[in-house]
């Protein structure tokens, strides 16, 4: 997969919202949209070198209005915006130029990967070239396509990376067997998460609400509430989580108890000492009466059964 962000144009458009390291971002106008699925193993590059290597968890679909481009001359997609040179656009199929390109919109299914749990830093150890050549189709000029897994493997382990490689293809036997197959999560795309999260660490500090101060690298912006059901960012809804702590907050298996608004943690994860000094400790974010109210709800839907939970159906 070319991560490259807005640099990454496919059909004369305007590119791509990527964060390598935790999403990839494409539609149905990409060749191969519809081949990639949960559980895949993906390396992501950025045409110089490798970045990082995971393992799909969701995919999440939707539908968004997209403008597309088109030479004025010959009507093909095949249109590339230049950098310096002028007039701003080129049209390789018919190699004529123009500064202002024919436009439509069109509705296109949208897709998007979340892959950061299994998120493997590569350090850029392969080069592009050395990439390409380990793909089935070396020559291919397509965003995503086809990588010979065992090469790629075995030119890991010559850049002394080699257990990165062990370690995804094993964590993917393991998700096929779990799932039984692929599947895509339907929901909403999360239009704004960038601008939710830059709000959040201005207002908030680089703090998980969890754990404490921490790299804001490694900090997500979380909801305390289903996005996909609400479809909006509401910012005294969503806190500053750790990665694995805003999974395992999504999935409940970390909550706040509202009659203490202390951390419960469910019993299985108590066990591991990384998770367990969290539990009954006080949140290290101060919370507003917007926050109170998303997270007494998602105790009410996570631990239904809690006293709390009973109390706050019943109230």
């Amino acid at each position: 997969m070319l991560a490259v962000g807005a640099d990454r144009q496919h059909g004369g458009n305007d590119g791509y919202d990527d964060d390598p390291d935790v999403h990839y971002s494409w539609d149905d106008t990409v060749a191969n949209a519809r081949t990639v699925a949960v559980g895949d193993r993906i390396v992501l590059w950025d045409k110089e070198a490798v970045i990082g290597a995971s393992l799909i968890e969701e995919i999440e679909t939707g539908h968004a209005e997209k403008i597309l481009y088109r030479c004025p001359y010959c009507g093909k997609a095949n249109i590339k915006r230049r950098k310096r040179d002028s007039p701003a656009f080129r049209c390789h199929p018919c190699a004529d130029t123009f500064d202002v390109a024919a436009t439509r919109v069109e509705r296109v299914e949208t897709f998007r990967s979340r892959h950061d749990a299994n998120w493997i830093d590569l350090g850029r150890c392969l080069e592009g070239e050395t990439l390409r050549n380990l793909c089935a189709s070396p020559k291919s000029q397509l965003s995503m396509r086809l990588l010979r897994w065992d090469a790629f493997a075995e030119a890991l382990q010559r850049a002394g990376r080699g257990r990165g490689a062990i370690f995804l293809e094993e964590a993917s036997s393991w998700a096929q067997s779990r799932q039984g197959g692929h599947r895509h999560a339907r929901v909403r795309v999360r239009v704004g998460q960038r601008g939710f999260r830059e709000r959040l660490l201005a207002a908030l500090g680089p703090v998980c609400a969890f754990t404490g101060p921490g790299p804001a690298a490694v900090l997500e912006a979380a909801h305390l509430y289903s996005y996909a059901a609400v479809g909006q960012h509401h910012d005294d809804g969503g806190l500053l989580l750790r990665r694995d702590v805003h999974r395992l907050f999504d999935q409940g298996d970390i909550a706040v108890d509202p009659r203490t608004m202390t951390i419960s943690l469910r019993d299985e994860l108590a066990r591991y000492p990384g998770y367990a000094p969290l539990q009954g400790q006080p949140l290290a974010t101060k919370l507003d009466r917007g926050h109170i109210g998303w997270i007494e709800k998602h105790w009410t839907q996570h631990r239904p059964d809690s006293p709390s939970a009973t109390a706050a159906t019943t109230a």
